[in-house]
């Protein structure tokens, strides 16, 4: 008989475990009602075709667990038509011998010595910088050759379609005009707890419903299918089918659309990695300049499970760039929300306003850092003047930045952002947003302690961690060895040098 309060209290530590992981390439989330249903995000891998995407899975523990192995089920399939690697199908069914969805040799199944992190680890070893290599009988071909190379090549593509654009225009409520390439925001953008229809069709968030089975891929005799319309987005099938009502299921379904754990994490990752998503789109349109050039289907793939369509980089970066401005938009409404909270006197807009006075007092006798309310009624957006430390390549700057606080705060964070230019490998070169940990994430007071560390950045506590690339020059020239080291100093004095110019 199953041990179901020592499971229950094993796997509520495990959670907490992952959770307070420094691991920036996990994240699990549960609510109360059912600790042993976990939604886990997986972050691709840097250098690998999944770089930086967002992959999520459902995880069910069983009543016999850890006798048991977890079941997993892929959620981010593009509605059940994608498969975004060989041990991981359209239909969410994820091959590994631990959890016991493929033959292993002996050792390599699951033991009760194993847990929640070991299969999230596991399964994000599939996302290799040679997938290809995954699938039983390919192991010999190496990435460099014709076929590998064009799986790494479309998979790259998708990543960064499905995984990430199509996942943040969910989340942002950003809708295709089906007449035109124009890309706008919906009135009614997706929010954490609301219900939106789009959500509950799956389609703009790439949720499939767990009842959905796709429908027939019509390939032409070649093994290709026909591409879309370039207005129309691959993601969208035309084709329908009529299902029978299913109460259960769909009352399920409208269920899951209402809970988004990891929409924050993932809007604020965006802007970690926008500039690499960038890079990489504009080496796809030097390579794919058309945006019609189809995909190769594997050996191994076969309709439905396969991963079909064409590249299209100049669309994405479109849209990329429409995500980016949305998202900019966002945080500049959380002042006018902010407004709002000042007028209904809530609690938050009270903390925050006791936050800033304490914060002040503490900060605007230090030499490192000035802090001010543009709208000193308004505790929502934040002004910051840093200076940089004396005898280090920071040296005689003065920097400006903005705090911005939503008014979910603490379950959303802020976005610090530069408006200062500067060459930083913590600070996005497009974006302006700063990489760092504040080590309470719901005290502004360790928000900002964070900021000047991770400005500052002392060489000797420096961490090298590419899963916080946020400028991938800067970042390349700090851990790229001594010469290189070098020249990042001089571009971060010129930098501190420029600040002090600007402000004269």
């Amino acid at each position: 008989m199953a041990n179901t309060s020592g499971a229950i209290a094993r796997i509520t530590r495990e959670i907490a475990q992952v959770q307070k992981n420094t691991d920036l390439s996990l994240a699990v989330a549960v609510r109360d009602s059912d600790v042993r249903h976990i939604r886990a995000l997986i972050i691709g891998p840097p250098e690998t075709p999944y770089e930086y995407g967002f992959f999520e899975f459902d995880v069910k523990m069983p009543k016999e667990y850890p006798i048991k192995s977890p079941q997993v089920r892929a959620i981010t399939t593009n509605s059940g038509r994608t498969r975004f690697n060989p041990n991981i199908y359209n239909e969410g069914k994820v091959c590994l011998s631990i959890l016991g969805t493929w033959r292993g040799d002996p050792g390599e199944e699951w033991s009760s010595a194993q847990g929640l992190e070991s299969v999230l680890l596991s399964i994000q070893s599939l996302m290799s910088a040679n997938p290809y290599e995954n699938e039983p009988s390919f192991e010999k071909y190496k990435k460099e050759e014709p076929n590998p190379k064009a799986y790494i090549q479309k998979i790259q593509h998708e990543t960064l379609r499905i995984s990430v654009i199509q996942r943040l225009e969910g989340l942002l409520g950003i809708v295709k005009d089906s007449t035109s390439d124009c890309l706008h925001t919906s009135k009614r953008a997706r929010i954490k707890g609301a219900f939106s229809p789009a959500a509950a069709s799956k389609l703009e968030t790439g949720y499939p419903n767990p009842n959905y089975k796709p429908p027939l891929h019509h390939s032409s005799s070649s093994g290709s299918d026909t591409p879309p319309p370039e207005d129309q987005d691959q993601s969208l099938s035309p084709a329908s089918s009529v299902h029978e009502y299913d109460a259960k299921a769909t009352f399920a379904d409208l269920d899951e659309a209402q809970w988004d754990p990891f929409a924050d994490l993932m809007k604020r990752r965006f802007l970690w990695y926008y500039d690499t998503y960038l890079r990489t789109i504009e080496q796809g349109i030097a390579q794919y300049p058309g945006g019609r050039t189809q995909f190769k289907r594997m050996e191994f793939e076969f309709p439905p499970n396969t991963m079909d369509g064409h590249f299209n980089y100049p669309l994405l970066r479109n849209r990329l760039i429409a995500i980016k401005t949305a998202l900019d938009a966002e945080q500049k409404d959380w002042t006018a929300q902010g407004l709002r909270h000042i007028k209904e006197s809530t609690q938050l807009s009270a903390q925050l306003a006791f936050q800033f006075t304490q914060s002040a007092l503490k900060w605007n006798n230090n030499s490192s850092l000035e802090i001010s309310l543009p709208d000193p009624a308004n505790p929502f957006l934040w002004h910051l003047t840093l200076f940089g430390k004396p005898m280090t390549n920071l040296d005689g700057g003065i920097f400006q930045l903005t705090l911005a606080i939503p008014t979910t705060f603490p379950d959303a964070q802020p976005r610090v952002t530069f408006q200062t230019p500067i060459f930083h490998h913590r600070v996005g070169g497009t974006t302006g947003i700063l990489v760092y940990f504040p080590k309470k994430d719901g005290e502004i007071a360790e928000h900002l302690s964070a900021i000047v560390e991770s400005v500052e950045d002392e060489e000797e506590t420096a961490r090298f961690d590419p899963r916080a690339v946020v400028n991938p020059e800067a970042f390349e020239l700090y851990w790229g060895g001594e010469e290189k080291r070098k020249v990042y100093g001089r571009r971060l004095r010129r930098s501190a040098r420029e600040s002090g110019e600007e402000v004269c």
